[in-house]
């Protein structure tokens, strides 16, 4: 059985996602470079590992559209 990639996932696997520590991942965020996790239930706070996929892939830039690469 294949498995189901995650949706959310916490600050361990989302510093992983961009081949970073989580001291690292979590400067990062403080600084505002990436997006602060959700909250999705108390105590439970997740990244959307899709906006970290596009963040990575750099899809996620607002305004370079009309860039030709």
């Amino acid at each position: 059985m294949s498995r189901v990639p995650p949706f959310y996932v916490n600050e361990k696997n989302a510093a992983a996602l961009l081949d970073m520590g989580v001291a690292e991942f979590r400067s990062h965020v403080e600084a505002g470079h990436l997006p602060r996790g959700r909250e999705i239930a108390p105590g439970a706070i997740r990244w959307s590992a899709e906006a970290l996929r596009m963040i990575g892939n750099g899809d996620a830039v607002e305004g370079m559209g009309g860039v030709q690469w």
